[in-house]
């Protein structure tokens, strides 16, 4: 494991599994809750992409990354897609009990803010970050409400990955040869054109320990008899995204209510209104062939649901955040690390008043009347 200076990891053993995380070398294990914060990264990746961050942060705080499920140095172990992202978010449950540690600051970047959303049901958490998050009802297959378009979330789960993508993770492709390596993808869709970085083959490695093992990434499909001919399948990582499946909506209705801060990138083509990585969006350019049009396959509107459910949120006593970033793509932690650093600060209340924590510079509080 290719680890920055200052960077340890270690294996969590659990009754689920056994959990690998990362943390900083002189980071102090009786650190209060309140000045600890735990990392959970994206799909397609692992807890290495978070170790700039963990350099950055201040030394008093505690700060703890987590390899996911199938993910990283993580065991293989399957996804059962019908329990959502509960897979994920028990894992990481058991491992802060592990470790000692309750009521965190969560930080969620894309599949880690959905299990960042689904902890935050069932677990207590002081606050949450959300970065380039999955939309509370799910990847793919809604309208803008949260209504499934089909009853089998036809053109959702693992049937979106295409099968070079896997081959190339299999074969630990680490070229730009094609658009369907690790570090095209990363080029491309991770980071906004023209962004470079020294730790680039770093983030690739995180990316190169996906499992794409029986149950893991991306999960098996079956056929639909709906537009585009397949639907989930049972296991893996992205059936457990697929509406029927996931909805945290209801974090609207927690009676405790977390701040939440949303940083996202305006330029991010993965988690967007128009997402190339929705089958419907991709039947509307004509990439998928025979598209059914508008009124039967929507693209789904991922962000104006997140911010629909933020601003109910705010509604119901919360407290949501938005912060949008010009020229960021789906890594705003990579691509602006000190505006990332400083909102998470001020999120936490580690800048300004603990028991007021300001919102971020340039951010918008979310409610019905924006």
């Amino acid at each position: 494991m290719a680890l920055l200076d200052g960077i340890t990891s270690r294996i969590i053993d659990t009754d689920r599994l056994s959990v690998t995380i990362l943390e900083r070398a002189g980071d102090a294990p009786e650190t209060a809750a309140d000045q600890t914060v735990v990392l959970l990264h994206g799909s397609l990746s692992s807890s290495l992409v978070w170790q700039e961050l963990m350099q950055d942060l201040p030394s008093e705080l505690r700060v703890i990354a987590i390899d996911l499920r199938g993910f990283g140095g993580t065991e293989h172990m399957p996804v059962d897609a019908g329990r959502g992202v509960r897979d994920f978010s028990d894992d990481v449950a058991e491992t802060l009990d592990e470790l000692g540690i309750a009521a965190p600051h969560l930080v969620g970047w894309n599949l880690g803010g959905a299990v960042a959303l689904q902890f935050a049901l069932e677990h207590r958490v002081r606050t949450i970050l959300l970065e380039s998050p999955i939309s509370p009802y799910g990847l793919g297959g809604t309208r803008r409400d949260g209504t499934r378009l089909t009853d089998d979330d036809a053109g959702c789960g693992g049937g979106t990955v295409g099968a070079d993508v896997v081959r190339r993770l299999n074969d630990r492709d680490d070229s730009a040869d094609a658009p369907t390596s690790p570090r095209s993808i990363f080029r491309t869709a991770f980071v906004a054109e023209g962004f470079t970085t020294e730790h680039e083959d770093l983030w690739v490695e995180a990316m190169l320990s996906t499992s794409t093992a029986t149950g893991n990434y991306p999960g098996e499909s079956q056929h639909s008899p709906h537009w585009p001919g397949f639907a989930p399948g049972r296991f893996g990582v992205l059936n457990a995204l697929a509406p029927g499946n996931f909805d945290v909506s209801s974090i609207v209705d927690l009676p405790d209510k977390p701040q939440i801060l949303w940083i996202r990138g305006v330029l991010d083509p993965l988690i967007s209104d128009a997402s190339f990585s929705d089958a419907n969006h991709l039947g509307a350019l004509g990439v998928l062939p025979d598209w059914p049009g508008d009124e039967v396959a929507p693209a789904q509107p991922m962000v104006s649901q997140t911010r629909d459910v933020l601003r109910r949120y705010t509604d119901a006593g919360g407290t949501a955040t938005e912060l949008a970033l010009d020229g960021v793509a789906h890594t705003p932690h990579l691509e602006r690390p000190a505006v990332f650093r400083r909102a998470l600060l001020e999120l936490i209340g580690y800048i300004g008043s603990p028991a007021s924590p300001a919102p971020p510079t340039e951010a918008i509080i979310l409610s019905s009347s924006d």
